[in-house]
């Protein structure tokens, strides 16, 4: 059994040097159902003559979905005059995504977040939020292992419930996971319906929390993270969203894209069957 739909990080095919429209390509032919985008891509393929129309076009062509869209925007830092460009700047990025038919964008804790209690992260998301609501693109609170504040599953889940941000969802990633130092049993105490999207990904053994790097990822099933364990978690709170492979790997030999996003769906299949 296998009850989720796979998704591509465009990041895992970075070493390839493609564009957005590339990306794409290769996504569909590779068989997976969805895409995340990174929003520096689309607004270098916007600026050089691209349209939100066209790619739309394109996408509903290849048959691939733009589920989630990676973007950076320091909607939670302490410096006022930071936060408040940062919100013009995601008000700005989220009506691109909209006009993409993306439902949804990464708020990872990008910028300084130095002494802030997790009540005022709290109150930047639901701010945050609200400006995604009325353009119609949901933030997905993600929490980054080796951030000094919002590094593990539970500070997520307070930052969340503090919010009162009805129905928020957060990104899960077990790379960061790993590195911020969350069990994977704190799995079991979220909702199914409160997690908009989950990275896959492993990582090798012998890597010091605090020194692992992101390009130290492997594909799901190569590493030593529990895979069933995590996947059977997954399903277990009524997760059957999207599992979207998010890998830095810097060089794949000879091997060429399609080969390398073939490969990463292959291994998904495999490690998170159930």
């Amino acid at each position: 059994m296998f009850p989720f739909r796979i998704a591509l990080n465009s990041s895992t095919l970075r070493p390839f040097n493609l564009n957005v429209v590339e990306q794409l390509k290769i996504t569909s032919e590779a068989g997976y159902e969805g895409i995340e985008l990174w929003m520096a891509d689309i607004m270098s393929y916007i600026e050089n003559g691209g349209s939100t129309r066209a790619l739309t076009e394109y996408m509903n062509d290849v048959g691939i979905s733009f589920v989630n869209a990676i973007a950076f925007f320091r909607w939670s830092d302490r410096d006022g005059i930071q936060r408040e460009a940062a919100l013009h700047q995601a008000r700005k990025e989220m009506e691109i995504l909209a006009d993409l038919g993306c439902p949804a964008v990464a708020a990872p804790p990008f910028g300084d977040l130095e002494g802030l209690s997790f009540r005022t992260i709290s109150e930047y998301f639901a701010q945050l939020y609200e400006i995604g609501c009325v353009i119609g693109v949901e933030p997905y609170l993600e929490f980054w292992g080796k951030a000094t504040h919002l590094s593990r599953i539970s500070e997520a889940m307070l930052v969340l419930m503090e919010s009162g941000v009805p129905n928020g969802k957060m990104l899960i990633d077990p790379f960061h996971m790993y590195t911020g130092g969350s069990s994977l049993d704190q799995l079991a105490y979220i909702n199914g319906a409160s997690v908009g999207i989950v990275h896959v990904n492993d990582y090798p053994d012998g890597f010091n929390r605090k020194t692992i790097m992101d390009k130290d990822r492997l594909f799901p099933g190569e590493g030593v993270l529990p895979s069933k364990k995590f996947a059977q978690l997954l399903n277990g709170i009524g997760y059957s969203g999207f599992l979207s492979l998010e890998l830095f790997i810097e060089h794949f030999g000879d091997q060429s894209a399609l080969e390398v996003a073939q490969y990463g769906l292959n291994q998904i299949k495999t490690a998170y069957a159930l």
